[in-house]
């Protein structure tokens, strides 16, 4: 039985991707390890969204080269989207990658393996469809914490932001059929899953594709209805198609935590049009007072790009005085990163770096201010929290998550009190840091009780 390790980079959907790949690597008789050493078949699951990431996936293909060069017998896969986007200049700058897989292949990661048993059949290219969508049926072998997980609703994306490489990387937006998705909650929830994360390029856009039409509102309702489940959380909202039904099916189902993500990328006119972002300021001020009428205990989450082509510093003044006035609960700032194949990566007016990370600077110093104040009103309130588990080295002292904490992007709760990992316990808050927030169980929670979401 040959042993497989496997290194997963980048977001969300790429760890679903690679649970899958590692359920048809078990299924066809490979055995995991958490060693690279021990493997006989490394697999790089690499991205290939900006810059800083190419580079962190070359790295990590260079690292596992050099563990296969330690000692014969090894084979390096390369999955994922650097496979998908650079898959012939690779094959050519990285002899010693024995199999390339894509976003639309790496199911047949098993089969090629076989045929690369005999040296001569190395390396096999990658040149297959964009994406593929998984059954409830494929095999995933769940990394992580056990009872949190990933439920990608859709592949693709339609939209045509003018920075964005993923619609050329996983194509157009197909859906995943509604009870489908149904079926493989309830699997994970048998499998001891509390908390569903829902992800996709863009959840706002599913069902719009199925026959009969479906949309994210139903999928809640239906997913709001299997056994074990007690939080759903929406990541990755696009703007344009936050509706009302949407937004009262999140006040509406006490499963259904009230976050959401919705990345709105800039606040200035001429830099949204420039990005294709199809929306003005006004309009978002709009949206975002909608939302907070509709879901008044909303937690929202938000990701802004700087550095732009074209970014003055009046529009970034724009951008900065967008995000004082709305005090967002949770914000990411990316500089803008320069990928060709885009619309604006032709255009004129690039921003220097050096402007780029002192903008991002700035803002972050503003959201810390705003995430901090947010913080210290949370003191004395009882907050319902998912345990995580132990801290290291401190047996009395836990960390867990409340409802309005996605996981892996947004802070912590750490507590005093006995709790199990994956049990929900209420903690009172008694100390407020700028993104974590600390205090003591006062309750562990029954299963079947649910708490307003703070």
């Amino acid at each position: 039985m040959e042993k497989v390790h496997l290194l997963s980079l980048g977001c969300p959907k790429n760890l679903a991707d690679s649970e899958l790949m590692l359920g048809a690597l078990v299924g066809a008789g490979f055995e995991v390890t958490l060693d690279p050493d021990e493997a006989q078949v490394l697999v790089v699951n690499t991205c290939a969204f900006i810059e800083s990431a190419k580079k962190e996936s070359l790295e990590a293909i260079m690292e596992a080269a050099e563990v296969k060069r330690r000692a014969a017998g090894k084979r390096l896969v390369v999955a994922g989207c650097m496979a998908q986007r650079y898959g012939a200049e690779m094959r050519e700058q990285l002899p010693e990658v024995d199999v390339f897989v894509g976003t639309g292949n790496f199911l047949e990661l098993p089969e090629l393996l076989r045929r690369t048993e005999a040296p001569e059949a190395r390396p096999i290219p990658y040149a297959g469809a964009a994406h593929l969508l998984p059954s409830h049926s494929a095999p995933r072998i769940k990394t992580g914490d056990f009872f949190s997980a990933y439920l990608k609703i859709s592949e693709g994306c339609n939209h045509k932001c003018a920075f964005c490489i993923i619609p050329k990387i996983r194509g157009r937006h197909e859906s995943r059929p509604m009870h489908d998705l149904v079926a493989e909650a309830r699997m994970l929830a048998e499998g001891g899953v509390r908390e569903l994360n829902l992800i996709a390029q863009d959840l706002t856009a599913y069902g719009r594709d199925l026959d009969p039409s479906a949309s994210l509102a139903q999928l809640l309702y239906a997913l709001h209805e299997v056994d074990g489940i007690r939080w759903i959380r929406l990541l990755y909202c696009y703007p344009n198609f936050v509706t009302d039904e949407l937004l009262e099916a999140i006040a509406a189902l006490p499963k259904v935590c009230k976050y959401i993500d919705m990345p709105l990328q800039h606040a200035d006119d001429a830099i949204l049009r420039a990005m294709r972002r199809e929306r003005s300021g006004a309009a978002l001020r709009k949206l975002l007072d909608r939302i907070r009428t509709r879901v008044p205990d909303i937690a929202l989450r938000s990701s802004f790009i700087v550095g732009f082509p074209g970014e003055t510093e009046a529009a970034f003044a724009e951008l900065e005085s967008f995000i004082r006035e709305q005090e967002f609960d949770r914000v990411g700032v990316f500089t803008y990163s320069l990928e060709e194949n885009t619309a604006a990566f032709e255009m004129r007016d690039q921003v220097p770096e050096r402007i780029k990370r002192a903008r991002r600077s700035r803002l972050m110093e503003v959201q810390a201010a705003i995430s901090l104040r947010k913080n210290r009103a949370l003191i004395g309130r009882e907050l319902e929290v998912l345990v995580e588990g132990p801290i290291p080295g401190r047996a009395t002292r836990m960390r867990g998550r409340s409802a309005s904490q996605a996981p892996d992007i947004d802070g912590s709760v750490f507590f005093k009190g006995e709790a199990a990992p994956g049990e929900f316990v209420t903690v009172r808050v008694d100390k407020a840091l700028t993104y974590d927030l600390s205090g003591r169980v006062i309750d562990v929670e029954t299963h079947d009780r649910v708490m307003t979401h703070v």
